[in-house]
């Protein structure tokens, strides 16, 4: 159970209450694929909801820039998935840049991608920093990745030291800075990553990367493909082990019922839902959360939303 038996209900409406403001500074995330859903998405999401496209295997820089563009339009904070290793030149990425801030787009992401090589000169976001095409084009803010779950790909220390490189950069280019997490299966995880960050003096605001609801499948799928742990690869052999292995979370509820059992650190400042293609599915289950539509079950973990 998630709290004390004779406290539940006071500490259960705080919980909620926790929730509910946590959720009013939320984002979440297209495929340029869903381009031709942002009416709809913004017939659910409020204007200037901060709205990320990712740039997944089969889209092209090209296609990511014109989507991110749309989502603008559409009223929302488009966000620009930046993934280096996915863009073909120098001359793309200025292009692209320029294109971005003259159609009013102020906040990028910026990552390496999950390209197992680079399609172009870029292989890292430092290759991409040190170019100061970034600063040049009038971009105000970028988001980086954070991996509390670590990358099967990356080791521990260089992810930190890559954290620690880019708010050394944030601080000497006068460029705002944001770090988005990668999701997890494992609830706990963050806490501790949480506190390597206060240990390294890592300052930037922390926006929570949670998948948002999808099948079990589906969560391991994307777990495995992004380096989520060794340990989802076992997990992906055996799905039944996985529902009943209680370290995970397999919920968007269970991670925010665990992240916010406590008052956050002022560091923390919003959660950034992952819709792996699912974008509507995603945006309905913020809406009713953030307008409060839910009860909290303490003895299952879960979000129980109102008819």
């Amino acid at each position: 159970m998630l709290l004390d038996r004779t406290h539940r209900e006071p500490a259960t409406l705080a919980l909620k209450q926790r929730i509910v403001a946590f959720m009013r500074h939320a984002s979440t995330e297209i495929s340029p694929s869903e381009e031709k859903r942002l009416p709809e998405l913004a017939s659910i999401l409020p204007a200037g909801t901060p709205v990320y496209v990712a740039h997944t295997p089969n889209a092209s820089f090209a296609q990511v820039i014109r989507a991110a563009l749309a989502a603008r339009d559409a009223g929302f904070l488009a966000t620009p998935h930046i993934a280096v290793r996915r863009i073909p030149d120098a001359a793309s990425l200025r292009a692209g840049l320029g294109s971005l801030k003259a159609g009013g787009v102020e906040q990028i992401l910026l990552i390496a991608g999950d390209a197992p090589r680079p399609l172009g000169e870029f292989s890292s976001t430092q290759d991409i920093l040190e170019t100061r095409m970034i600063e040049h084009s009038g971009i105000a803010r970028i988001g980086i990745a954070g991996h509390p779950a670590g990358h099967n790909a990356v080791g521990t220390p260089l992810l930190w030291d890559a954290l620690e490189m880019k708010q050394a950069f944030s601080r000497r280019a006068s460029v705002a800075m944001h770090i988005v997490t990668q999701f997890g299966l494992d609830a706990s995880a963050f806490a501790v990553w949480e506190r390597e960050l206060v240990r390294r003096r890592i300052e930037l605001p922390v926006h929570v990367g949670i998948a948002g609801p999808a099948t079990l499948a589906r969560l391991l799928h994307f777990a495995v493909r992004c380096g989520i742990g060794a340990s989802m690869r076992a997990l992906m052999r055996n799905l039944n082990t996985a529902a009943h292995a209680p370290e995970l979370a397999l919920s968007p509820d269970q991670h925010l019922l665990t992240l916010l059992a406590a008052p956050l650190a002022a560091q923390i400042v919003a959660p950034h839902f992952f819709a792996f293609g699912g974008a509507l599915q995603t945006a309905r289950w913020m809406q009713r959360i953030a307008a409060g539509e839910f009860e909290i079950d303490t003895v299952s973990g879960r979000l129980s939303i109102e008819n």
